[in-house]
Formats: structure tokens, C-alpha cells, sequence
């Protein structure tokens, strides 16, 4: 638990791994991705810069990469739980999809697809984390709730014309309160006490 290599006994031979020698090599691989991510982007603005290769390829290849090192530092590398991980790398990813579809002249496909489909996905994710976690399956009632949240944000672009194809919106509208208003029936008195303890009623 603190980390280290416990000092060997004649009674106990098998001693706790190293951990810092694992963190150590995936600390350096980051910043080895960091590097030559960092090369790559120059010389991509360098050749857009000398050549008629639009700009929007070195941006929409930085943000790429931009993604993959916060994977590895935030994913890999962080101590937040994979609830929150996921939830997080999806927003970022979300954030992307949009600020690439800006940079290519917004077409609307982010706000219409991107992010209902990042909703839905983690619903997917939710459902099968209940699955697995049966036993504490009420501790994610709160990610539900904060879906929801992001489906009627959805709806909400829709009604100010911002997302002009709802469908995958209220699709992903329906899917999250379902699966919030199942969770509290099928739930039951478990369920309540969750939501009781949660906003201190």
C-alpha cells in the first residue's frame, strides 16, 4: 500500500513489486509522446506553412494528438476511478469533435451527432458498470441524473436552432431517463436512501 519494496523476511520471501519502476517507465512514455507529438505538429505546420496544404490539417492533427497525450496522462496515469475517467475523456473528446468541426467550417455534425452520441455511449458504459458492480449498482445514480442533465442541454440546442437533426438527441433524451426512471423503480428502497444521502433530504 505505501508504494515501496518491503524489506525481506525469513518468514515472507515473496515481496510486494516495485511499483515505482512501473510508474517511472509510463511517466517517461508520456513525456516521450509529449515530445515527438510536439515534432510532429512543427513539422506539419512547417509544410503547411511551405506548401498549399491548408492549415486545417495541422490543427485537426494537434488536437489528435493533444487527445492522445491527455489519454495517457489522465487515463493511464491518474488516480481518479475509471467512472470517472470515462466520463471526462468522453466530454474532452466531445469538446474536440466540435472545435474540429469549427475549424472545418461547421457543418453542425458535432452538436448533432458527437455529443448525443456521447451521451449514449455513456449510458452503454453506465448500464454495464452496474452490471459488473451489482453490488454498489446504486452509486452510479448520480452519473444518470447528470446524463439526463446533458440530454435536455441537448434538446435545449435544438430548440435554439443550434442542432438542426434532434433525432440522435432525443433518442439519447429517451435512453438516459429510462434508464434513471428504471434504476429508481426496479431500485427500490435502495435506490430512495441513495437519493436521499446524495442531496441530504
Amino acid at each position: 500500500m505505501c508504494g515501496t519494496v518491503l524489506e525481506p523476511t525469513i518468514e515472507m520471501e515473496n515481496m510486494y513489486p516495485d511499483i515505482r519502476v512501473k510508474s517511472r517507465k509510463l511517466v517517461f512514455i508520456s513525456r516521450l509522446y509529449l515530445f515527438l507529438a510536439i515534432v510532429v505538429e512543427i513539422l506539419l505546420v512547417n509544410i503547411c506553412m511551405l506548401s498549399e496544404v491548408q492549415s486545417i490539417v495541422y490543427i485537426i492533427c494537434g488536437l489528435v494528438l493533444l487527445f492522445g497525450y491527455i489519454v495517457i496522462r489522465y487515463a493511464i496515469l491518474g488516480t481518479s476511478g475509471y467512472l470517472a475517467k470515462t466520463v471526462v475523456l468522453t466530454v474532452i473528446a466531445v469538446i474536440m469533435l466540435v472545435a474540429i468541426d469549427f475549424s472545418v467550417g461547421y457543418n453542425g455534425w458535432s452538436v448533432n451527432y458527437a455529443l448525443p452520441a456521447g451521451i449514449l455511449l455513456i449510458d452503454v458504459g453506465t448500464v454495464a458498470a452496474m452490471a459488473i458492480n451489482s453490488k454498489n449498482w446504486q452509486s452510479y445514480l448520480m452519473l444518470q441524473i447528470f446524463m439526463v442533465l446533458c440530454s435536455v442541454v441537448a434538446i435545449v440546442l435544438n430548440l435554439v436552432h443550434i442542432v438542426t437533426d434532434p433525432i440522435v438527441s432525443i433518442m439519447a433524451l429517451n435512453v438516459s431517463a429510462v434508464l434513471l426512471l428504471g434504476t429508481v423503480i426496479i431500485g427500490g428502497r435502495r435506490a430512495r436512501v441513495e437519493l436521499k444521502r446524495r442531496f441530504h433530504i
